[in-house]
């Protein structure tokens, strides 16, 4: 099985193409719901884009690539009141994010930048 960075670009491109189109369809999947249940949703995902991008796609683009029209569209037409209880669980969900990011910056700041690539590269 190839590790994730392995992956064709065209079989990546691919799949993201699928999750783009699910998410899409998936109207009744609301972003909140996304975000207290995996800590992301369609505007991260946008993000991520925007960000990839280094620059070529601004943030309002790259929020239409993801919902197939203008972000503000796709707002009106989908996205609920959130409750109290979903706002309580996407917060929870993203400090649970913050929580690995901090873990992974620890660990990348615990190896010395002298280490030689095969000591601080898995597979290196």
């Amino acid at each position: 099985m190839p590790a994730l960075d392995k992956l064709d670009d065209r079989i990546a491109a691919a799949a993201f193409r699928r999750l783009v189109r699910h998410l899409r369809h998936r109207t009744d999947a609301e972003n909140i719901e996304l975000m207290g249940l995996a800590g992301f949703c369609r505007n991260c995902l946008s993000d991520w884009v925007a960000e990839a991008s280094e620059g070529e796609i601004g943030k309002e683009a790259a929020r239409e690539a993801i919902y197939g029209m203008p972000y503000a569209q796709w707002k009106a037409q989908h996205q609920g009141e959130a409750a109290p209880e979903q706002i309580e669980r996407m917060n929870a969900s993203v400090a649970k994010n913050k929580a690995d990011a901090e873990l992974d910056a620890e660990l990348r700041d615990s190896f010395p930048a002298s280490d030689p690539p095969s000591i601080t590269q898995p597979g290196g």
